[in-house]
């Protein structure tokens, strides 16, 4: 039964392609996958997809702290 569970791990959606992935990074309340962060690492700031990464990244925000 444990190895069942551990084949069944949740996906999340990643906050910059929008797609369902098992694997990544979480930054505050958001999920970046394992392949966006790569190309996000390795992706030079004159490169038109560097915008669309920023865009993206703007979707996340600082979690409020409650005291």
């Amino acid at each position: 039964m444990s190895s069942l569970l551990a084949h069944n791990h949740l996906e999340e959606t990643c906050v910059i392609c929008e797609s369902l992935k098992p694997k990544g990074i979480h930054l505050y309340t958001s999920f970046i996958c394992t392949d966006c962060e790569n190309d996000l690492i390795h992706t030079d700031t004159n490169d038109p997809r560097y915008k669309y990464f920023l865009k993206q990244l703007k979707k996340i925000t600082t979690p409020e702290i409650f005291s």
